[in-house]
């Protein structure tokens, strides 16, 4: 079986955020535990170029029509694992020094879109399973569908579709479905939704399998409060959702790996290794060190969909308490300056408004408590890695964080749950963590707990090999 994961970003080669931590371990995880031929495709940015451009091989020129365009990519190569990493190089459309956020995203994914395909039929390269994820690939889905349905080579591939967050749908006026996206007016209902064009309603009509990085998730977006505008999309297809949760790279977020860590240390015997980064980082930040006193630790996009709203409603009563809050992370302006104007007036916390994967690993190892109050979480990572730490987890159980977090109380409990997205109930939960702090041999067990759950892909891997070979015995029925 060849699979072919096609993405706009993946570690190690450049990533913003969840979906590239995903597509740089999924496949990895795929080609080592199974008999699959495992390749990834994704857009050549300047910044793949700067850093790996010695590790670069071209494979090939390919020259294709987009709409009136006539235009063309050159097709390169990379290893990750021992994984082909295929990369679509376009000067214009790609040496932009970012990723997402021009003018004219549209056009050029579905520039890259277009490559993809004309690359595998000019190539011969066809997979067996195309598995395209999140708006920016949608259209390498819906194109196999439509102006590309009557192409023999083509019509045995069969596709997966991955929604990492349902917010970002790829939206743009009706105007444009010929002379940027190459679609035929007959194909206007596919992807048209309330009024516009909506690439991610096209690739999940398009698609033969639509997946989401977790169970409940998949149950949450036939609920509009979840899903952005597409409920009664995601309901009409819900014979072929799937709900698969991501796993974490424990190559990287290992305690024992070090890395960026002072104080590397074993799970089987981690509480001195804790300590010890623990009183290292509150020297580093300018927090007293004090080895008894819980820290608690938020590393978080400054969005209200992470639940910053809520923090702020009740945080001033929360530094009241015997503990040391710590919060890291960018994004909304009025978020930033009201989280470093209290850190100001207090002393046991501080404001960390920058991006630092350095710094963020160091909280990850030192913390007590690691907060997550989340309005909604297609799959999330951070528990799952505040875990591999044995930082304990206090997380609203919602999407991905439902899945992953048992609460205290429960069989097999790795954190602490609250159920409705309000201030108080986040603060009750945050502070029945807080109490049993104060029980060492009950903490330590919970923590214990935490540090030995299993986050790693390859639970993920199986399940994903199960839903493409089910794929693969339907088409040959």
């Amino acid at each position: 079986m060849k699979i072919l994961y096609v993405t706009s970003e993946a570690n190690p080669f450049l990533a913003s955020g969840g979906l590239g931590d995903v597509m740089g371990a999924l496949p990895v995880a795929i080609a080592e535990g199974n008999e699959a031929e495992v390749e990834v495709i994704m857009p050549l940015y300047d910044a793949i170029k700067q850093k790996y451009g010695d590790k670069l091989e071209k494979c090939c020129d390919i020259s294709f029509n987009l709409s009136w365009r006539k235009t063309g990519a050159s097709i390169y190569r990379a290893y990750n694992a021992g994984v082909p990493y295929y990369f679509v190089e376009n000067s214009y459309y790609f040496d932009r020094g970012k990723l997402y956020g021009e003018w004219d995203d549209g056009e050029r994914f579905a520039f890259f879109s277009v490559a993809v395909v004309e690359y595998m039929l000019q190539t011969g390269n066809i997979p067996d399973i195309l598995h395209a994820n999140d708006w920016q690939t949608a259209l390498t889905v819906i194109y196999l569908k439509t102006k590309y349905s009557a192409c023999k080579e083509l019509s045995r591939v069969k596709t997966v579709y991955t929604i990492h967050n349902i917010e970002y749908q790829g939206k743009y006026d009706k105007a444009i479905l010929g002379d940027v996206f190459a679609l035929d007016s007959a194909y206007e209902s596919i992807v048209e939704n309330d009024g516009c064009i909506n690439l991610m309603k096209g690739a999940i009509v398009c698609a033969d399998i639509v997946g989401t990085v977790s169970p409940n998730y998949a149950n949450e977006l036939q609920y509009e409060f979840f899903a952005f505008g597409l409920s009664d999309i995601v309901k009409a297809s819900k014979h072929k959702m799937r709900g698969i949760i991501n796993g974490i790279d424990y190559n990287f977020f290992s305690p024992d790996k070090g890395g960026d860590i002072d104080y590397p240390f074993n799970k089987r015997c981690y509480k001195a290794g804790k300590a010890k980064n623990k009183a290292a980082l509150q020297e580093e930040l300018g927090l007293e060190v004090r080895p008894d006193v819980p820290l608690v630790v938020m590393i978080t996009r400054l969005a209200s969909q992470k639940g910053i709203d809520l923090l702020l409603r009740v945080l001033e009563e929360l530094l009241y308490e015997d503990l040391q809050f710590v919060v890291l992370g960018t994004g909304e302006k009025e978020y930033e300056a009201a989280l470093s104007d209290i850190a100001s007036r207090h002393g046991n916390m501080k404001a960390l408004i920058k991006f630092d994967r350095v710094i963020s690993k160091k909280m990850y190892a030192s913390a007590d408590i690691f907060l997550m109050p989340s309005k909604s979480e297609p799959c999330g990572l951070a528990q799952m890695i505040s875990c591999s730490y044995g930082t304990v987890p206090v997380v609203r159980a919602v999407g991905g964080l439902y899945d992953s977090i048992t609460p205290y109380g429960e069989e097999n409990s790795n954190g602490f749950t609250f159920n409705n997205y309000n201030a108080h109930e986040m603060l009750f939960a945050l502070k029945g963590a807080l109490n049993l702090y104060k029980n060492k041999t009950e903490w330590n067990a919970l923590s214990k707990r935490a540090i030995n759950t299993d986050f790693s892909w390859n639970k993920s891997a199986a399940e994903y090999m199960a839903l493409y070979n089910t794929l693969i015995k339907t088409d040959r029925m």
